[in-house]
């Protein structure tokens, strides 16, 4: 009904009388249309009025914003699914082949790092993982992870804009607030990566009103941040072409030109930082990174290499 009327109010009680239900249930249908990505205006007296309806991704619309040459080439798109890492999970043990993309509107059970859960909702955001097939020691892991970073942090500029930072090792600021989280998970053999799988999460096209209100003081969104929506495909294909240009200099030059591109973009380098580790609290000042990605800090003029923990950022 209300797709029919577009920029029309339509009232609660008359879409009560046309179904044959409560206004009530008019109430919790217009809520269940919201979670799935329609927005509304309702306005005492006149009723609710369609602003927006979800941009759902399709794969002709993607692959066409593609400029990669692998990543992404082997595309899945989910309407809903518990976790994209799962769905490449089982994807990589079938044998598929390095770049193939798992995308999904809405992550039912989306983690990040520590075993957090990653608020993931239909329609608002960039859900997805990409299978990496590195010839490379198990210890190389935590680089692939910076490498993924530096890449979203430049697409999300090139696609929308918008300036962010990394906050080692993995999560992208504006403003202190989290806009991206990545995950990467290696499966190896004999201590050889057998395949890697990065898990990208952005948040792009949330308002305020669609986050918990436990997270609103912590993350932000490119949408709140730009004032306008943004377009998820053309998003997603910067993502895919920065990553693959910078998964080709890492196999051709090694790690040192990505750890110059992270330390330029992060939020972390020369501030006094405050480490949650497996060991207890750690503190020092973040001078740089050492060549296998761990964050290097210095207290008392002792220096000291922390390879996993989450991150305060102090002064």
């Amino acid at each position: 009904m209300l797709l029919q009327h577009p920029g029309e109010y339509i009232s609660g009680e008359e879409i009560s009388k046309r179904l044959s239900i409560s206004r009530t249930a008019v109430w919790k249908q217009i809520n269940k249309l919201r979670d799935a990505g329609y927005e509304f205006e309702a306005v005492s007296r006149k009723g609710y009025r369609l602003v927006q309806k979800p941009a759902r991704l399709d794969p002709i619309t993607l692959m066409s914003t593609m400029k990669s040459n692998i990543f992404g080439r082997h595309l899945k798109i989910l309407e809903v699914t518990t976790s994209t890492q799962e769905e490449v999970r089982k994807l990589a043990e079938e044998g598929a082949p390095e770049g193939t993309l798992v995308i999904a509107e809405e992550q039912t059970g989306g983690r990040g790092r520590l075993g957090r859960k990653f608020f993931s909702p239909r329609g608002k955001g960039i859900w997805m993982s990409l299978l990496l097939r590195p010839d490379q020691p198990l210890s190389c892991a935590p680089q692939l992870t910076l490498l993924a970073a530096v890449a979203v942090c430049r697409a999300i500029k090139t696609a929308t804009g918008v300036e962010s930072g990394i906050k080692w090792p993995n999560d992208l600021l504006i403003g202190g607030r989290k806009i991206c989280g990545i995950l990467l998970e290696s499966v190896a053999e004999d201590e050889r990566l057998r395949y890697c799988i990065a898990g990208i999460g952005i948040n792009a096209n949330m308002t305020e009103e669609d986050y918990p209100e436990e997270l609103r003081s912590i993350v932000t969104s490119l949408q709140m941040e730009s004032g306008q929506a943004v377009d998820r495909s053309v998003l997603i294909g910067s993502v895919m072409s920065e990553l693959e240009q910078l998964y080709r200099l890492y196999q051709e030059e090694g790690f040192s030109p990505i750890a110059h591109l992270w330390e330029a973009l992060s939020v972390t380098i020369n501030r006094e930082v405050t480490l949650h580790t497996s060991r207890g609290m750690v503190t020092g000042y973040a001078t740089g990174i050492d060549e296998n990605g761990g964050l290097i800090l210095e207290n008392g003029g002792e220096k000291f290499t922390i390879f996993s923990g989450d991150v305060q950022l102090g002064g």
